[in-house]
């Protein structure tokens, strides 16, 4: 074969790839609107019943020179491609999302700034027991320059015989206490019945791990304009997570602050599986503050200052920890609580870290 001949062949091969090329294009747009019309209508956009067919037709057609199983390979290949553009355009139209957002959102809660670049922290006991425990709490928090309090008034635990919570008195002690401290409270509810009444008395709805997929509270606390604050479920995907956090945004509230607070894994040694890099990942993703709740991920006083300090080094927003004024007595999460000296070491030990607004 000459030369000539050879470059021929080459220029028909260059030819081929560009006709290729085009169609590859063309086939993605065509996935790429089959994708919208699945998410309109609620449909799931892989379907193995499907895929199955159009390779089975491809193999029926086959005439060579490509074995069978080579023309698999090569189809579900673009098969997978066209997919990733699917869930590409998914992700790119989550209101959650850094694509449709670029800039940082920022949650208000009585003029404290959440997601401005500076950093911050929630305190309180897990439980509200009595009005004097959570007083004397906020009391250590002023001291430490904290605003944000948190306790809980309804209490999901994983048995129907463990302590529930004081419910809507709860509430009330976390208001009163509130208002004398001057502080901004954050409380979990858990129905989504519950919301109107709550926001009488908190400035924040904490929406638990075990309620992350309860798309009818998700949808009920996006309906009322107060700030969420959203725990990542137990074995959620960050996928799974943003998408919980769409269903609040989609009822119009985007005042929403994402927390990972540790995911369950076959490790015994810690409560949960504290997901570090859950934190720059939803950063990049979305453009929600997020803030590390250390307590609940590690379920153990010793590891909540250098897990803090790994939150805060690794850019988190804030740090969440669980703070009681003598826990051996707590009603729930004795093992995990920081008494007042645990808690102004904690503080002193993290001040240096913590990144302030000029």
């Amino acid at each position: 074969m000459s030369n000539a001949e050879l470059n021929a062949l080459r220029e028909r091969v260059d030819e081929i790839n560009l006709q290729m090329l085009k169609l590859i294009s063309e086939r993605g747009k065509l996935v790429q609107e089959i994708g919208k019309a699945k998410d309109t209508g609620g449909i799931n956009r892989y379907d193995p019943v499907r895929e199955r067919k159009m390779l089975n037709s491809i193999i029926e057609s086959n005439d060579g020179p490509f074995e069978d199983s080579t023309l698999q390979h090569i189809f579900k290949e673009i098969f997978k491609a066209g997919l990733e553009l699917q869930e590409d355009d998914h992700s790119k139209a989550l209101l959650v999302s850094r694509k449709k957002k670029p800039e940082d959102t920022i949650v208000d809660i009585k003029g404290i700034k959440i997601g401005d670049g500076s950093q911050t922290f929630i305190v309180g006991p897990c439980a509200v027991e009595s009005y004097e425990q959570v007083a004397a709490v906020a009391e250590e928090a002023k001291k430490q320059g904290i605003k944000l309090l948190r306790g809980g008034a309804f209490k999901p635990r994983t048995s129907p015989y463990d302590f529930q919570g004081l419910g809507l008195e709860g509430l009330k002690i976390l208001k009163r206490v509130a208002d004398e401290y001057d502080m901004a409270v954050i409380s979990e509810i858990v129905n989504p019945a519950h919301i109107e009444m709550a926001i009488e008395y908190i400035d924040v709805i904490q929406i638990g791990a075990r309620n992350m997929q309860n798309f009818e509270l998700l949808k009920a606390a996006g309906a009322v304009r107060k700030p969420v604050l959203l725990k990542r479920g137990l074995a959620a995907t960050l996928s799974e997570f943003m998408n919980a956090a769409e269903y609040i945004a989609s009822q119009g509230n985007d005042q929403i602050i994402l927390c990972e607070r540790g995911i369950r894994t076959y490790e015994t040694a810690t409560r949960n599986t504290l997901d570090i890099s859950a934190v720059p990942i939803l950063k990049q993703e979305t453009h929600l503050p997020v803030f590390v709740d250390v307590t609940h991920s590690t379920g153990r006083r010793d590891l909540l200052l250098p897990t803090a300090k790994a939150a805060l080094a690794i850019g988190a927003d804030g740090v969440m920890a669980e703070v009681h004024p003598d826990p051996a007595v707590a009603l729930s999460d004795s093992a995990q609580q920081m008494d007042f000296d645990q808690f102004d070491t904690f503080m002193k030990e993290l001040r240096p870290f913590v990144k302030v607004n000029a």
